[in-house]
């Protein structure tokens, strides 16, 4: 990071000197102006940024003390200042420090003297810098956790107020899952690889919006998932570059794909609502796609109002055979499952096999099924059951929505159910937690457990969810950043090492989460801890 300075001087042998005394590149530093007067400087400042100016006291036109009152007082520049004095002006550079300057050299100007204020300068502006990131980052994380309590539904008006103050007022608006679909593939792959793939998924997603990169959020509180980014598009965006909706959001998926990922990258597009009061329900069905893209033929982009349609007797409800196709898998009568998915399919050949037909008949489907699970636990998430059937749906040699893909669905389906019906919860629970305190550094994942405990992995999340408040993935997050913190205090190691003794390689990661969980980074943590004798 080169910083910017500006020399000002009346005396031009003073300026050439200045400009040769040190070697300012290896000090980090490029000079960007030579100004003779204060005003020449002033001038200059009204349209371009620099980080330090380093001026004479007594000049004509505009002396350095009018240069720095001006700038301190017009608040038109926040650069740090020196100035430049004889012995017989030090009560008048005195007057300075009532402006925020940073220091003063006596004239003649010696070079170690120089060189000793150009790196207490280059420290300084470093931890200006530093603060301003993490004032960033407790800001982004800040509208992360309102965001997602305006997206659940669960905010009150101030919460409304303080995003609408960040976004403006905004008319027409969608909530879009960004995300990658493959999720075999993405289970095989530990978490460095996946938080790299993710972060280059997520600059791709910033390069295209620019300006509105606010409304994209990598790692969302309450996130189920880590190959996921959020994102909250609203109908200017598009209507700004003279487009519609569907060539923005085809844009992006194809710039969000740009780099050669082992898996696809889709757009899950929730319906669109009048203002951002109503994004929940953007949001939700959102989350619906995840269950009904799986019945669907592959595509890049989903919209709700496309695949999840509400037919009005144009075509035939097959309810016959659908009720029985439902009644078998609540019995987990495998014989007559294949039985009822073959006459199903004869019935809907029989009408032609249209896609509305059989979009209809499979929402049918997927709603009843939904209802049942909520009928055997009534603490089941439909949201979770969602997630399920998304999941557990997906066989790259099997044609989706085809026979095959809805009679191997419907069967493990029913063995869903049987898992709902023992609530295994307590035993199984147990062995979690252990399994969590035992191994919360390693790649550990509710999908690893569930095989290793013989629980389905949906059923697993639901049950623990429902004991803990929080997910699995939140809950292991927690944890670690618990455990982070006890040796922030405790040890004086370096937070990078701490990091990845909790299980985050990534270091930048690791702080992001611990201010979203504690609410400051670690090092003001551990400083707050040694500030009261903690």
């Amino acid at each position: 990071m080169n910083l910017k300075v500006m020399l000002v001087d009346d005396e031009p042998f003073i300026l050439q000197g200045l400009s040769v005394l040190v070697d300012w590149e290896a000090e980090g530093y490029e000079i960007a102006k030579t100004a003779a007067n204060g005003r020449e400087a002033l001038e200059f400042l009204l349209h371009n940024r620099v980080d330090l100016i380093i001026a004479d006291i007594r000049m004509p036109v505009m002396t350095g003390i009018e240069l720095l009152r001006e700038i301190r007082e017009k608040n038109i520049s926040g650069a740090q200042f020196i100035i430049l004095s004889g012995y017989n002006d030090f009560q008048y550079a005195q007057k300075a420090l009532r402006y925020s300057c940073m220091d003063y050299i006596l004239k003649p100007v010696q070079r170690e003297s120089l060189l000793l204020l150009l790196r207490q300068a280059v420290k300084e502006k470093e931890i200006v810098v530093q603060k301003e990131v993490n004032l960033k980052k407790m800001e982004k994380a800040r509208l992360a956790q309102n965001l997602m309590g305006l997206l659940r539904g669960k905010c009150g008006q101030d919460t409304l107020d303080y995003i609408t103050s960040l976004w403006g007022e905004q008319k027409g608006m969608r909530y879009v899952h960004i995300c990658f679909d493959n999720i075999a593939v993405l289970e095989e792959m530990s978490d460095e690889e996946l938080r790299t793939m993710k972060k280059r998924l997520f600059q791709n997603c910033l390069d295209y919006l620019g300006n509105d990169g606010d409304h994209f959020f990598e790692d969302m509180p309450g996130f189920e998932e880590d190959y996921e980014i959020g994102f909250v598009y609203c109908d200017d965006m598009a209507m700004r570059l003279g487009m519609s909706t569907e060539l923005f959001l085809e844009k992006l998926q194809k710039k969000a794909e740009e780099e050669e990922f082992r898996v696809p990258v889709i757009l899950l597009v929730g319906k669109r609502v009048e203002d951002l009061g109503k994004i929940s329900h953007s949001y939700s069905s959102s989350c619906v796609l995840r269950s009904f893209k799986s019945f669907r033929m592959k595509k890049s982009i989903y919209y709700y109002e496309e695949e999840v349609q509400v037919n009005h007797g144009k075509f035939l409800l097959c309810k016959q055979n659908l009720d029985r196709l439902i009644l078998s898998v609540e019995q987990n009568d495998r014989a007559e499952i294949n039985s009822s998915v073959d006459d199903l399919f004869l019935e809907m050949e029989s009408m032609g096999m249209m896609k509305e037909l059989i979009s209809m008949n499979t929402n049918y489907l997927l709603f009843q099924l939904i209802h049942l699970a909520v009928e055997q636990d009534e603490s089941v998430n439909q949201e979770e059951v969602m997630l399920y059937i998304s999941e557990n749906v997906f066989d790259a040699d099997v044609t989706r929505g085809g026979r095959a893909h809805l009679r191997r669905f419907a069967c493990e389906y029913a063995d869903y159910l049987i898992q709902l019906r023992k609530n295994v919860s307590r035993g199984v629970l147990l062995d979690v937690e252990r399994e969590i305190k035992e191994r919360f550094a390693e790649n550990l994942t509710l999908r690893e457990l569930s095989q290793k405990y013989f629980v389905n992995s949906s059923y697993l999340g639901q049950i623990f969810r429902k004991k803990y408040g929080q997910s699995f993935k939140d809950y292991l997050g927690s944890y670690r950043i618990s455990e982070a913190a006890q040796q922030l205090l405790k040890t004086d190691k370096k937070i990078s090492r701490i990091a990845e003794e909790v299980g985050y390689h990534d270091t930048d990661y690791f702080i992001n989460k611990f201010i979203e969980l504690k609410g400051c980074t670690p090092s003001r943590y551990r400083k707050n801890a040694g500030d009261t004798g903690g």
